[in-house]
């Protein structure tokens, strides 16, 4: 018997991309609708090209309440906070979402990754599968033989092998690829002076950050350039590399429940649809929905 396939989808990646790359459209009330335009698009062609049987969509609400802000204040200082007709968008996507009869994962504290991180865990210890739909490298570092990344804009999937191949580290290794490099995405310093190329260079020596930090007598027996120039830096960035790794190391105790029943796609409902589909103007979307609830 097959197990159960969890698909968990990261929202944002995909509202952003419909938000930029639609042009303006109007609702019938003169509202802004083109990213939720392009994301419900996005959840029908989901919706039919894969075989879903148990789906949770996440949200960020945490721009600037992640519990990493509370140890780091500058996490993701760098990002502008949504516009105005942005931020009306987000909201009637989670209404879509949820009228398509998707559940919705949101919180104020734990990010879109945090939540998905957790129920991906759940659901393995649960004996699922997990596919995670995203184009977030950072969700790559839940990839496992029972978890699958897979970009849908671009119809790639990964496993454990090919995360690897992509990015030059095993899925496990990639917060510590972030702690040693930074990510200037979401305002994570990493070490000063070490670069893409230093840091894979020394996770294809060490497992993570903790091995490399109680042996860096062993750079000396690397072949790498200026190894004493290299040495100074990884000391005088220790405690940044640390709190880099931590800031992308994904959270697996967000306050969130992975229930079978709860998860399982029993299709739209059309109470829900009817009204909201009316007001946003996307009636003729409504015909390619796949599958209603009985």
């Amino acid at each position: 018997m097959d197990r159960p396939l969890l698909y968990l989808i990261d929202a944002l990646p995909y509202v952003f991309r419909a938000y930029f790359a639609i042009r303006e459209m109007r609702s019938p009330q003169d509202q802004p609708v083109n990213a939720v335009y392009g994301f419900t698009a996005f959840l029908l062609q989901l919706l039919r090209r894969e075989p879903l049987t148990h789906v949770g969509v996440a949200f960020d609400e945490s721009l600037t309440s992640s519990f990493r802000n509370a140890f780091f204040p500058d996490y993701k200082a760098n990002r502008a906070l949504p516009p105005p007709d942005l931020a009306w968008q987000l909201q009637q996507c989670q209404a879509v979402a949820r009228a398509l009869g998707l559940p919705v994962f949101v919180d104020q504290l734990y990010e879109a990754d945090d939540l998905i991180g957790t129920l991906a865990r759940q659901a393995t210890q649960q004996d699922m599968d997990v596919v995670v739909v995203s184009n977030d490298k950072d969700l790559m570092q839940l990839v496992t033989p029972r978890v699958t990344f897979y970009d849908a804009a671009k119809d790639r999937r990964f496993d454990p092998a090919g995360v690897a191949a992509h990015m030059g580290v095993h899925p496990a290794q990639i917060p510590d690829l972030l702690g040693l490099q930074g990510d200037a995405v979401d305002n994570i310093p990493g070490v000063k002076g070490i670069g893409a190329k230093t840091a894979l260079a020394l996770l294809q020596v060490f497992p993570d950050l903790e091995a490399l930090y109680a042996d860096l007598a062993r750079l000396e027996t690397l072949p790498l350039r200026n190894v004493k120039t290299l040495r100074q830096k990884l000391e005088a960035g220790q405690e940044t590399a640390f709190l880099s790794k931590r800031l992308a190391t994904i959270a697996l105790d967000a306050p969130v429940a992975c229930a079978l029943d709860a998860l399982r796609y029993q299709g739209a409902e059309v109470a829900a649809v009817t009204p909201l589909f009316a007001e946003l103007g996307f009636q003729r979307l409504s015909q390619r929905i796949a599958r209603w609830r009985s």
